[in-house]
């Protein structure tokens, strides 16, 4: 997998092992944006507000955000180290 684009926008490179089901809405992904925070971030914290208010449902929960934050560090492991880095990582 490879992510760039000014924003971490686009999908450069996406190949595995094994075929998923989501392969190709990933692959559809892919926008443009000017700015380096792309348009994410106004539609989290909308729903974190939301979601305080008790207007609605949180779209992801903790367990899934330390997914995220896992793939990240995997990724930084992986530029610093010049290797592949497995997943789950481990502690």
């Amino acid at each position: 997998m490879k992510v760039g684009g000014v924003a971490v926008n686009r999908i450069e490179h996406w190949e595995f092992a094994d075929d998923d089901p989501d392969d190709q809405r990933v692959r559809e992904a892919s926008y443009e944006t000017t700015s380096v925070y792309g348009f994410g971030h106004p539609l989290y914290y909308d729903n974190v507000i939301r979601t305080l208010r008790g207007e609605c449902e949180p779209e992801t929960d903790g367990r899934e955000g330390l997914r995220s934050l896992e793939i990240l560090i995997a990724s930084y492991l992986s530029a610093r180290d010049h290797r592949r880095v497995a997943l789950p990582l481990l502690y």
